[in-house]
């Protein structure tokens, strides 16, 4: 692989990054954080598509909230990358916009579940079937979850690889680590989203304006701001970083703008990388229709259910909450398999073997929930009209896709974000800046989908299976590329000072 240079751009950090690894506990502790993050974003994830409906959104117009959160991530992760690779805070120069983005995290929050009543006093009647005041206060609480999210991921990864220092290996393990957080922090949000008397921790979650849904979304949002904030103290008072000199940073800026520096990032990135930006893309167009719509899914196809009040509604509730159960589910095997990650890697021949098969089945499980959803479509006109969930076979079927889905995700959390690291270090590139050029190829997917599904799906008589369909094209062609295209990442140097030892402080 060739190697380039490092450029005044990205000498920061490689200065920063030349020490031995710190000790392992460490690494644990700064990735516990993804616990805190991932359960809100769980709850993103299972809760809010049909959260937004309630207020009066349409299916197909759904999708546009989605936007939020990628169009933040294109401009907030390369920004704030950038930034905390020059921070010059005797804090350090991650922590500043990790607790940033904490604070963030609970404003977002807050006005997330308390949309309907802000919009109730704001002068939203309550049985207008689309709740404008209410939707605007929740798209805006919606935008700020997403910048604070960003704030949050971004650095922490970038803490991890500078903890890992020149350590190949420890980068890979603090990446596994960090996923297997997320895992945790799923199995949190997909548990409480699958409580439906979760509301009676907090009596006054419920109101006028926000009926039982509404009460249990409160209820988990103040859950997660809690286990958020409690992990990121502790990460800040056992993990210290050493602050950058204002000295190191003046080769640096030679009288350029940001975005003059991002440009000249790209334009200084080298093979390996825009392989592995292609093949990064195409696994998120593929990942992004079934985790925007899982739960959709198994409350519109699987079940047979609607948005709303009726039998219908309390089917598609029904669905939901088994939605919510089979995300569990997938974060169990999420949180096993990041465990698993180095050594698996190893026993197929490298991480890019791994990263290119489990792309292929996800292809093959995004392809069977066609399957599953025509035997329930089946199952329920043998019924002649009649309203009942689907049976334990159809149940099972669908919940044993959301188990296995949980192998490939736990490489996409883990193995793009070390490969980065590995190939950005090899040619002198900053941390943060790295993986926000990284997160580029993550939003730019989700966008496409927020944008196209809704529409895409309408041509074709609604629900949620042309999406996923596109979907499994596209991870089938990650998986091709990725076996043909992506290079390996260079051999682990064994080194007595940086692996078999570390410092005590």
């Amino acid at each position: 692989m060739e190697l380039s240079k490092p450029s005044s751009v990205f000498a920061i950090q490689d200065h920063q990054s030349s020490s031995p690894p710190t000790p392992i506990w460490k690494t644990v502790v700064v990735a516990s954080i993804a616990a805190g993050i991932q359960f809100g974003w769980a709850l993103q994830l299972s809760l809010l598509t049909p959260y937004v409906q309630l207020l009066g959104i349409p299916h197909k117009w759904a999708a546009f909230i989605w936007l939020c959160g990628p169009i933040s991530g294109m401009i907030v992760q390369p920004v704030v990358g950038y930034h905390s690779d020059r921070c010059t805070s005797r804090f350090g120069r991650r922590r500043p916009f990790i607790a940033a983005g904490a604070v963030l995290v609970a404003i977002a929050v807050f006005l997330i579940g308390y949309a309907a009543d802000i919009g109730r006093v704001s002068g939203d009647p309550l049985h207008n079937t689309i709740k404008t005041r209410a939707v605007a206060v929740f798209v805006v609480g919606f935008w700020i979850l997403d910048v604070a999210n960003n704030m949050l991921q971004g650095p922490c990864r970038a803490l991890l690889a500078d903890l890992s220092g020149t350590s190949a290996r420890r980068t890979r393990t603090a990446n596994a680590l960090y996923s297997f957080f997320m895992a945790v922090g799923n199995v949190l949000g997909y548990a409480a989203g699958s409580f439906s008397n979760l509301h009676k921790m907090f009596p006054f979650a419920k109101t006028q304006a926000c009926d039982l849904y509404c009460a249990n979304l409160k209820s988990c949002f103040f859950l997660s701001i809690a286990l958020l904030l409690i992990l990121t103290i502790i990460a800040f008072a056992t993990v210290h970083e050493t602050p950058l000199n204002r000295a190191d940073i003046a080769v640096v800026e030679a009288g350029k703008p940001f975005y003059s520096q991002m440009m000249n990032a790209f334009r200084q990135l080298k093979r390996p990388m825009w392989v592995l930006l292609l093949v990064t893309c195409l696994n998120w167009i593929g990942w992004f229709p079934f985790l925007l719509f899982d739960t959709d899914w198994m409350g519109r196809e699987v079940y047979g259910g609607t948005v709303g009040e009726g039998p219908r509604g309390r089917l598609y509730d029904l669905g939901v909450r088994m939605g919510s159960l089979g995300l569990m589910l997938n974060s169990v095997v999420l949180g096993l398999m990041s465990l698993g990650v180095e050594f698996l890697g190893r026993g197929v021949g490298g991480v890019k073997r791994l990263w290119g098969g489990v792309n292929f089945l996800l292809a093959l499980c995004l392809a069977l929930t066609v399957l599953v959803s025509k035997l329930a479509a089946s199952w329920r006109h043998s019924l002649g009209g009649e309203l009942h969930p689907p049976p334990i076979g159809i149940k099972a079927g669908a919940l044993s896709l959301f188990a296995v889905m949980g192998v490939p995700l736990a490489i996409t959390y883990s193995i793009p974000f070390a490969l980065a690291s590995i190939f950005c270090h090899s040619s002198g590139a900053g941390q943060g800046l790295s993986l926000g050029v990284l997160n580029l190829a993550i939003v730019v997917p989700q966008m496409m989908v927020s944008v196209a599904s809704g529409p895409w799906d309408a041509r074709f008589g609604g629900g949620n299976l042309p999406a996923f369909v596109v979907g499994a094209f596209a991870a089938a062609l990650s998986g091709v590329l990725a076996l043909t295209m992506l290079p390996a990442p260079p051999p682990d140097v064994p080194n007595t000072k940086d692996e078999r030892t570390q410092p005590s402080s």
